[in-house]
Order: structure tokens, then sequence, then C-alpha cells
């Protein structure tokens, strides 16, 4: 049983209601044909009207479903050939950031994301998808491994944030993120990115420094969290919602704002109810990336890069 979100309840109800008629029908000689096809078309108008008209919260909501494809799981169903690389060899390897080389279409790539469980035990081994500082070190070995054997770099987001604790910041959070974001906009190969759940913060930054930056439909990308953002402005976190329709974290706000390249839809529902389909649309909008990249030189990649990054947002001199 997938779980079900506040939002989605009507939808559940009226499936049930329809299923239970179907049994019952199956199993009576009654014929309640015409019943159930008026349901069925009921169903469909109010999904329609419940998906297609989704609030910022339900959006959220949907991006922090357990259940929703992690990196590992696009991996298993996008790329061959995939060889996880471990460890920053200057401190430990830290798993809430997987990464390594691949085939993608027969083309040599690198693919770094954020990893979170799928259960508690899972999620205290990956710290909840939030990486310490050799996490984000073990990404940018591999980016600039990438580099010296020209492969495309995919990164997939999908984090709360860095990991704030006393350990991460001892061994040096804030410089491991900055590192990366310096690093990462001088890159002389395609580096492109893909906001798979939530983007948090620094933790989400660290790995969006890109060409190409994509979102799924109901993925999320703020600088900090809906509870996060309504506690220090409204010293109230239960004001979550309100605060996620102010800050436009959503990717039809950002597309707007031209942060992101290119929403890549999602299946009815959530990309958690159907991920076979989900991994195609997103391959679709990756290729289509990559074909535009790999006819760009070294200096044309890193300009592109800076004057994409350079036309966000308005100011006045």
């Amino acid at each position: 049983m997938v779980k079900t979100l506040p939002f989605e309840e009507p939808v559940i109800q009226l499936r049930a209601k329809i299923s239970e008629l179907k049994d019952f029908t199956s199993n009576a000689e009654v014929d309640l044909s015409t019943e159930i096809q008026q349901l069925e078309d009921r169903l469909q108008k109010l999904e329609t009207d419940i998906y297609e008209n989704m609030q910022p919260w339900d959006r959220v909501q949907v991006a922090r479903h357990p259940e929703r494809p992690t990196t590992l799981d696009y991996i298993r169903d996008l790329f061959t050939d995939f060889i996880e690389l471990h460890g920053d060899r200057l401190y430990g390897d830290d798993e809430a950031i997987v990464g390594g080389i691949a085939s993608f279409n027969g083309q040599p790539i690198t693919i770094i994301g954020h990893q979170r469980g799928r259960d508690t035990k899972e999620n205290i081994r990956r710290n909840f998808g939030m990486p310490h500082p050799e996490g984000y070190r073990k990404a940018l070995r591999l980016m600039k491994q990438a580099e010296k054997f020209k492969r495309p770099i995919i990164c997939f987001i999908d984090t709360k944030g860095a990991y704030p604790g006393k350990a991460a910041e001892e061994r040096g959070q804030s410089e491991a993120i900055a590192r990366n974001l310096f690093e990462m906009a001088g890159l002389k190969v395609p580096v492109i990115s893909v906001v798979i759940g939530e983007g948090g913060s620094g933790g989400a930054l660290a790995l969006g420094v890109a060409n190409h930056i994509h979102m799924l439909e109901n993925a999320t990308y703020s600088v900090i969290s809906p509870e996060g953002a309504a506690s220090i402005l409204w010293k109230d976190a239960a004001l979550a919602q309100q605060a996620a329709e102010a800050m436009k974290i959503t990717a039809p706000d950002l597309k707007e704002m031209g942060i992101v390249d290119e929403i890549i839809p999602e299946s009815t529902g959530g990309a958690h109810r159907d991920p076979k389909r989900q991994a195609v649309l997103m391959g679709e909008v990756l290729q289509r990336s990559l074909d535009e990249l790999l006819k760009l030189n070294e200096d044309q990649l890193v300009d592109t890069r800076y004057e994409k990054f350079k036309s966000i947002g308005e100011f006045i001199e």
C-alpha cells in the first residue's frame, strides 16, 4: 500500500468505493456497471482537479513522500555498468552522498547524488540524506575525476540540507560546501543537476552549480525549509504552509524566475506512483541536455554556466 497524503483523501475514498462496487458485482447477480462507470468518470475529474491544481504545501508533502524514488532508484533504472566509488581521501565515506561512474545510452558519465533511506535503519545509516563535509568532499573528488577524464556530470539533489551537527561543523561543513560551489563554477565538462525531491539550503546548492538545472514537477528547491522559514519569520513552525506559499519554492515558480531550465512532469499523484515511467521521462530530459551541452567546448561550458547564474534575480546598480 502506498502511503496517502491528506489532500489525496477524497481520491482514495472514491477509489475504495469503486473497488467495493466491483467486488460486490463480481460476487452477486447485480449489474452495477453504469454506477461504476459514473464513479470512474467522477474519479478522473477529481484526480484532474486535485493533481493539476496542487498548492505549494501539497507539493512539499509529495516531495517528502517516503516512497519517492531516490538517487539509487534512478541509477538502477536509467544507467548501466554503475560502479560506486567511496570516500573523500581525507576523512571517510559519507553514505548520505552516493556517486560513481556509469554509462548513459552509451555515454560514459559521472553520477553524484544525495541518498536518503527507505526505513529507519537505512535512514540512520544514510543520516536521513543530510551529508557531512566528507560527503561533499567525496562529491568534489568525483567531479574533478570526471573533469580529468572528460566525463559529463549528472547530479541528483534530494536533501533537507547539510547536516548541522557539531562534528560536521568541526570538520568544516561550510568550507566544504563553499569549495564545491567555487570548483563547480569552473568545471570544464557538462554539468546537469536534477532536483528529485527536497532541495534544501546549501546542502542542495553544493551539487547545484550546473549548466542545466532540471526539477521534477513536485520537487522543492529553497534556501530553507518552510518550517525553518516560519520559525524565523513568525516564531511558529506550525505556519509552514503559509511559508511554503510565500517562498516560491515549487517547480512552476522557479521555472518562471529562470532558476530552473526544465520541469520534468510526474506521474499522476507523484513520482512514487510509477517509478519506472518517471525514470523514462527523466531520461528523455537528460538526453536532450547532454546532446545540447556536448556541442560546447570547455570555455563555452564555463561561460554559459557563469551567465546562467549571473542572470538569476533582479538588481539595480
